[in-house]
């Protein structure tokens, strides 16, 4: 037999293997008195800096908790403080630039 199938089969195998999964998470912040103050499938803050660093500017004393067990999470909750709520501006595209050449 050829070699060109099993190569195929191999090159889709590894292609599968290594690829990223495409997954969603639900993020939950509890307030330091338990209560639930945030949810949603977006990120509260920015997950690039460690937790400990940026959640307590958003709720001190709070805990966050993301799983990607997304049942509930398409019921929006957000009682954080209007600041580190998402504004429209932020979410909206940004303009083109214009061609430089």
């Amino acid at each position: 037999m050829p070699a060109l199938p099993y190569a195929a089969a191999a090159a889709a195998l590894a292609a599968t293997l290594f690829s990223p999964a495409a997954s969603a998470a639900c993020y939950y912040i509890y307030a330091a008195d338990s209560e639930l103050i945030y949810r949603s499938y977006e990120a509260p803050v920015d997950l690039s800096f460690p937790l400990h660093q940026t959640l307590s500017s958003v709720a001190p004393g709070g805990k966050m908790v993301f799983t990607l067990d997304t049942q509930g999470c398409e019921v929006v909750i957000n009682k954080l403080p209007s600041r580190t709520k998402p504004s429209a501006a932020s979410a909206a595209p940004r303009a083109r630039r214009a061609d430089r050449g």
